[in-house]
């Protein structure tokens, strides 16, 4: 089993490196216990044995919550996916994973482009602490958007939600569940950090989109 054992997530590395160490600095002081450790996202090689329905992306399998949609976007000029949309009531969820240093690290540098990016754009962004490490929330005219991110073994996960400020109390936990039922499959490949890892659709997926396609095609030459 990898360094995530079942029913453990990516943060158990920290419980466990205090658990193994020494609980008093040299003048006796108690160090302070670790935050239980979230039960994921998982990598492939700990992907626990559970009954949560999951639209499996090759790169990442994402939990679709009872009642949530699944919407594919496509790359007009290429044809190709260009994401998948987790349609849930508090907002459109979006999963994606990356190539990462094993030793992690990457979404401090990530977050803080990302913060700089969305500054540009005119957003209010804001950092504080979450579930795995910070949060950025921002605010672009009428939709509150919420980003999480996740160091694993050789990956990075990252998840944002957009919806409408009205449910921005409740949107950052929808979008936590989501992730932290994540399975990744990072794949053997070696890849630049901060690639994206690829998306590939499910068969019954791939022949739904065709078949819009063929039927839309007639309708665009007339």
């Amino acid at each position: 089993m990898g360094i995530f054992g079942r029913k453990r997530g990516v943060a158990q590395r920290l419980a466990e490196y205090y658990q193994g160490s020494d609980a008093t600095t040299e003048d006796d002081e108690p160090q302070p216990e670790p935050l239980e450790a979230p039960d994921g996202p998982y990598d492939v090689a700990d992907a626990p044995d559970d009954d949560v329905g999951r639209i499996d992306l090759g790169s990442v399998r994402v939990p679709v919550p009872d009642g949530a949609q699944v919407q594919v976007e496509m790359d007009p000029s290429s044809g190709s996916v260009k994401a998948v949309h987790i349609v849930v009531e508090q907002g459109r969820v979006t999963v994606s994973a990356y190539a990462a240093p094993r030793s992690g690290g990457l979404w401090r540098d990530v977050s803080a482009k990302l913060t700089e990016q969305l500054r540009s754009d005119g957003a209010k962004v804001t950092s504080g602490a979450g579930e795995w490490d910070s949060e950025l929330s921002a605010v672009t005219d009428d939709v509150a958007l919420r980003f999480v991110g996740v160091d694993g073994p050789g990956w990075l996960v990252r998840g944002v939600i957009a919806g409408p400020q009205s449910q921005s109390a409740t949107a950052p936990g929808a979008l936590r569940e989501i992730v932290r039922g994540t399975v990744v499959n990072r794949g053997g490949s070696p890849m630049p950090v901060g690639t994206p890892l690829p998306i590939t659709l499910p068969e019954s997926v791939s022949e739904h989109i065709a078949a819009q396609q063929s039927a839309e095609q007639p309708q665009q030459e007339s």
